[in-house]
């Protein structure tokens, strides 16, 4: 009996396969893998009960499914603009249906190009690329005597890209012949996901994160969203060149199990020729390749545009917590007494930052500062000046405050407070930035905005919020699960702080986060003022610490538990390393270091034997490269360390 029910489940199966093969139109059957052969990229369209065509993919990663079967696609309704000219109205259901595949073209690039500044002096960008080509209506005749043809006639391409480090989606519309716009009202774009998969679902940008399975979600999830699935991998989906869309998030599919649907803020009207962002998977072995590999959102990004970039100058800043012109110059001359380059006004510098009626060219009433003093006062000592700047005040008067603000001799500008999502802000924000760049401006962005790689393709957009940091004080399980969801995107404005009694992990866990989290302008002591110090010797490691590094390696971690980075700066390194809210053990062989050469490591450790107010001990010991460091942090804890090369005598 039991052999007759394995035979009829083996038929059952072959049947189900059979059936699934013959519904794939052959001809449109593409596979795609990664230079190194780790990912295989799937697409094909295939038959529904109506004979409607349609698109999928899947996507394996070591021979291990990480996307099932999933549609692809963009929904459009058009009927407005066919009408306004004359053209006959498309009747499909879903805008992507019956498509017509022209063909696939392949090409390969393999180059390593120089950021202005990063986590490393050079990337490497080295993908295999499919375009899939696809008309939706008539063939195209020639134009008729009006200048346009009136035939229902668009082009679609499907455009994959797949990388060591993962695997790129977009879609591209060529130029018509017909003038016709495009009113894009969401995607099809779809990821199925093995069973029992679970997600660091994060509802907002600086929201908590919370391990769920793919069911009973309240709402959508940020991207990018990083998964565990059952086969052992560890999956996260991103996006990347997202200037002048609508922002995604994820959505559960009411009709489909286990399935992350891409969610547009709104509608997007284009102009083709048009490219969408890009949807980005990584899939890894180690959690910590996920980090490893994060630069393909930058290779995902078009070159820097700025011919000239000698002033955009990375640093360390703090934040003026009493807004006096006096306390202003004793930040600015902590800064320059601690290795700090940058001091920052907030808001309130001119006036309510949330009326509309406040003047960002003027200082406030109510407040003594005198910029332009202030900022040659800073310049003296090396020090530049940035200041808080609300979108309120950004939408009246960027044009104006752009060209008073470099008279000043103010280096950057963060914007506050930014309406992001739709396309229109979206749009704004990034040209916004551009014009920044005219000016010799930088840009910080706070609040809900992510970035998607445009700090490759204009570099003074330094690093933006978008994260649940300081302001907030999360917990060191919070902490922990940054560096593999959030910080997948690009780097972001922490605030990290020191001294201020809210802070919920330990002093030695503060100081590690200026190397385990990456941010080109890395504010520190935000809560803080400059007479909060009182001669702590573990402060040098902020005296010293970089903001940008020529060489990063991740040692070790595993997502909401721990995380190990080393970062080096010419011949010094600087190693950070922080634990949740569980005591650990913490050890690593330092390969990162030159093989059996001498170094002095100078470590910053909780210490509740220490006699100092912050219970940080610096000790030091000698150590040759390749030599394993262990190291016990407390609860909530972290070390910090710095290595240099010992000096011959």
């Amino acid at each position: 009996m039991k052999n007759n029910k394995f035979y009829l489940l083996l038929v059952c199966l072959l049947y189900a396969v059979t059936i699934q093969s013959q519904s794939i139109i052959e001809e449109t059957l593409q596979k795609l893998n990664s230079p190194d052969g780790a990912y295989e990229f799937t697409f094909y369209q295939k038959k529904d009960g109506s004979n409607d065509k349609q698109m999928y993919y899947t996507l394996s990663y070591k021979g291990k499914m990480i996307v099932l079967e999933s549609e692809l696609g963009v929904l459009i309704e058009n009927q407005t603009f066919e009408s306004a000219l004359a053209i006959p109205n498309d009747t499909c259901k879903v805008w992507g249906e019956n498509l017509n595949f022209i063909d696939a073209k392949r090409n390969t690039t393999n180059e390593t190009w120089k950021p202005v500044y990063g986590e490393n002096s050079s990337i490497r960008n080295n993908y295999n690329e499919m375009t899939i080509s696809f008309r939706k209506g008539e063939l195209p005749k020639e134009k008729q005597g009006d200048g346009y043809d009136k035939n229902k006639s668009y082009f679609m391409n499907v455009i994959v890209r797949a990388y060591d480090e993962g695997v790129a989606v977009r879609y591209h519309f060529p130029e018509p012949t017909n003038g016709l716009f495009l009113h894009i009202v969401g995607e099809q774009t779809q990821f199925t996901m093995p069973e029992g998969t679970f997600a660091y679902y994060e509802p907002w940008a600086q929201g908590l994160f919370s391990l769920l399975p793919l069911k009973d979600w309240k709402g959508q999830s940020e991207r990018p969203l990083t998964m565990k699935l059952t086969n052992g991998l560890t999956v996260a989906i991103a996006e990347a060149q997202m200037t002048d869309y609508a922002r995604m998030k994820f959505s559960l599919n009411a009709a489909k199990t286990n399935t992350l649907q891409a969610t547009l803020y709104g509608s997007v009207d284009v102009i083709p020729a048009y490219f969408t962002p890009w949807r980005v998977i990584m899939a890894t072995d180690k959690a910590t390749d996920l980090i490893v590999n994060k630069d393909i959102i930058l290779n995902l990004n078009p070159d820097n545009q700025l011919k000239e970039v000698s002033w955009i100058k990375p640093g360390k800043a703090i934040r003026v917590a009493k807004m006096t012109q006096a306390d202003a110059k004793k930040c600015v001359d902590f800064a320059a007494d601690h290795g700090l380059q940058y001091v920052h006004l907030d808001a309130g510098w001119y006036g309510p930052e949330m009326k509309m009626s406040s003047d960002a060219t003027t200082v406030s009433e109510n407040k003594d500062f005198n910029i332009p003093e202030l900022s040659a006062y800073a310049a003296s000592k090396g020090i530049g000046l940035w200041v808080y700047v609300n979108q309120r005040a950004l939408i009246q008067q960027l044009d104006s405050i752009l060209p008073l603000y470099k008279k000043w001799g103010i280096k950057g500008i963060k914007f506050g407070f930014v309406e992001v999502g739709n396309q229109r802000w979206t749009t704004w924000l990034h040209e916004a930035v551009k014009k920044c760049a005219e000016y010799n401006l930088m840009v910080d962005i706070h609040d809900e905005y992510r970035p998607t790689g445009f700090s490759r393709t204009y570099p003074n957009l330094m690093t933006q919020e978008g994260i649940r940091g300081n302001e907030e004080m999360p917990d060191a399980d919070h902490n922990t699960i940054l560096p593999f969801t959030r910080f997948l995107a690009g780097p972001a404005d922490y605030t990290i702080a020191y001294y201020s009694k809210a802070i919920k992990n330990t002093h030695a866990h503060q100081l590690a986060l200026s190397v385990v989290y990456y941010s080109p302008i890395q504010f520190l002591y935000w809560y803080d003022q400059p007479s909060a110090y009182q001669g702590e010797k573990e402060i040098e490691f902020f005296d010293k610490v970089k903001t940008v590094w020529d060489e990063t390696k991740v040692i070790n971690g595993e997502i909401g538990e721990y995380a190990t980075v080393a970062r080096r700066s010419g011949n010094e390194w600087f190693v950070g390393s922080i634990t949740n809210k569980q005591a650990r053990k913490i050890s690593f062989p330092t390969n990162f270091l030159e093989k059996g050469k001498k170094y002095i490591v100078k470590s910053y450790q909780d210490d509740d034997a220490s006699q100092t107010r912050t219970k940080v001990a610096v000790l030091e010991e000698k150590i040759k490269g390749g030599d394993i460091l262990t190291f016990d942090l407390k609860v909530s804890g972290g070390v910090a360390l710095f290595i240099s090369e010992e000096k011959k005598k």
